[in-house]
């Protein structure tokens, strides 16, 4: 890289966290042993290093999804992993792709639109969770790549800057019900990564839980108290779950697991990790 490269980029990524402003696509082809090509809409904003869809992830996935089964990727950004997701399913699946960011949802409904033929995506813009009430958008830098949701627009925890726009939220477990009953049967994985509000996503999901014994996939968020970090393995634990501690979650290579057998062995506090819950056989 030569000189004048790195200061354009550098300034480009200065600018992007200070001044708003919209970023395309450029949709890029990746290519498989057996002959599959899967494509990708990646984002040009300057602060995000580029999607790689890699044959370790179509795998890992796959192991949780089968062709023709429902997953749920609660806040799926601009689909990095719903895509791969999706790909397991197959188009006679479904996999529905969540996220309340209308900034980051634009790319992913290209990411839907780019796989048609190979997958079945349906982007809903809205936001999961226990009540249904009116939040905000909230983030750290001013591209809205990645953020959080706060109710009071004048609540800072994710960040200064601000989309004024409300946002719907809904009982995601009555939505699901209301909307995809006829789904949830071949209801394979939930994966959800809230920035904090992954307990009150699977409690409006707890009925659904019980019923159909998904794989779910839980972001732990690094300031949420140890009550919730708790409260999350009770509520897996009661259903017959184990649960794996499975780090970063970086799903370009083979993710290493342990383990997590007491409430005592969650994340702890400061650092965001992700667990991995499947439910123990009958």
């Amino acid at each position: 890289m030569s000189l004048l490269t790195y200061f354009k980029k550098s300034y480009a990524r200065k600018k992007a966290r200070r001044v708003f402003q919209q970023y395309g696509t450029r949709v890029d082809t990746f290519r498989f042993a057996d002959n599959r090509t899967v494509e990708f809409a990646n984002w040009l904003n300057p602060l995000l290093k580029p999607k790689t869809i890699t044959q370790t992830e179509l795998d890992f996935f796959a192991q949780y999804i089968p062709k023709g089964s429902m997953a749920i990727d609660i806040g799926a950004n601009i689909g990095d992993l719903t895509v791969s997701m999706a790909i397991a399913a197959g188009r006679e699946g479904i996999v529905l792709g969540i996220d309340p960011n209308p900034i980051v949802f634009a790319v992913l409904r290209e990411n839907a639109k780019v796989n048609a033929g190979k997958s079945n995506i349906v982007p809903l813009q809205l936001a999961a969770a226990e009540k249904e009430t009116v939040f905000y958008y909230a983030s750290s830098e001013a591209s809205m790549s990645n953020g959080g949701l706060i109710e009071d627009i004048n609540d800072n925890r994710h960040g200064k800057y601000k989309l004024k726009e409300g946002i719907q939220g809904v009982h995601f477990g009555k939505y699901l019900e209301q909307h995809y009953g006829e789904w949830l049967p071949k209801l394979s994985l939930i994966k959800t990564d809230t920035e904090g509000w992954d307990y009150f996503v699977l409690k409006t999901l707890e009925p659904v839980i019980a019923r159909y014994r998904p794989v779910i996939i839980a972001e732990i968020f690094h300031d949420i108290s140890t009550e919730t970090r708790h409260n999350i393995f009770d509520l897996l634990h009661q259903y017959g779950y184990t649960i794996l501690n499975a780090g970063q979650f970086h799903t370009e290579e083979p993710i290493v697991t342990r383990e997590i057998k007491t409430k005592e062995e969650m994340p702890k506090a400061g650092l965001t990790e992700n667990i991995i819950a499947t439910p123990d056989k009958a």
